[in-house]
């Protein structure tokens, strides 16, 4: 449909070498985009752009920390003289560290803010300039159920993403007039290799997760791909400082209901 069509558009997402941004990026994909992936993993750039091309995508890297502002002026610059404008923008990278807050040390909290705060903060400046100048363009920053709910030992993260979902409203506010839309996008539990070790029958947050999800399961990676094409596309362009959470339920209820009437 052409409302959810990209084709033609250029989207950088940024740690999109694995996981939740590799399943937004190939649905980006899917759906006609071109593909510029950030990351700091040689290795893994190097593994995620075969997969891509693999697929018959058009994919370019280029490794970089997003929280060194003066780096990530240069590269955007680089990507913008051998790429071309950039039309999408997905904060996707992150980072999280569990420890509980009596003992969390200070650097740990401030380097989770870094990466999922602050360097979102400076992606979407630069490349927020930058659309504005070519008069309109989708941000989509990568939320989480932490930006509206506490848990334990996520003290860090939680603040981060709380700061993000704040953010979107606010550049929203700042930006509509430039005809940018900036929305997130709120993932529950999903089924990544990061979460493999806990999705085991038996283990005790399986069962959490499984019990307290309406949908009774884990979310599947590709479960991202719809809302990313939509919020990315012209089937949202009065949509504007939103997050939707792609959760199976979670924060729609207080408990998995019964199978009693």
């Amino acid at each position: 449909m052409k409302l959810f069509d990209l084709t033609g558009k250029r989207a950088l997402i940024t740690g999109g070498t694995h996981g939740l941004g590799m399943a937004m990026a190939e649905g980006l994909a899917e759906a006609g985009a071109e593909l510029v992936i950030t990351g700091t993993t040689p290795e893994k750039m190097k593994a995620a752009l075969a997969h891509y091309k693999n697929k018959g995508y058009g994919a370019s890297g280029y490794l970089f920390d997003i929280t060194d502002e003066i780096l990530a002026r240069e590269r955007i610059k680089t990507i913008v003289e051998e790429r071309g404008k950039i039309d999408i923008l997905v904060n996707n990278a992150g980072i999280i560290k569990r420890e509980l807050a009596v003992t969390m040390p200070v650097e740990d909290f401030r380097r989770v803010i870094e990466v999922d705060l602050v360097g979102a903060f400076i992606m979407s400046q630069i490349i927020g300039n930058l659309m504005i100048e070519q008069g309109g363009g989708k941000i989509i920053n990568i939320c989480s159920m932490m930006s509206e709910l506490g848990r334990n030992s996520v003290s860090a993260y939680a603040a981060a993403k709380g700061g993000l979902k704040m953010l979107t409203r606010n550049l929203a506010t700042e930006w509509a007039r430039h005809n940018i839309q900036v929305n997130g996008i709120g993932p529950g539990y999903f089924a990544t290799s990061q979460t493999a070790p806990i999705r085991v029958d038996g283990h005790p947050f399986n069962e959490f997760i499984i019990n307290r999800t309406p949908s009774g399961r884990w979310g599947d990676p590709g479960d991202l791909a719809g809302t990313a094409i939509f919020l990315a596309s012209d089937a949202s362009k009065f949509v504007n400082g939103q997050i939707i959470y792609v959760d199976g339920g979670i924060l729609a209820t207080i408990g998995k209901p019964s199978n009693e009437a």
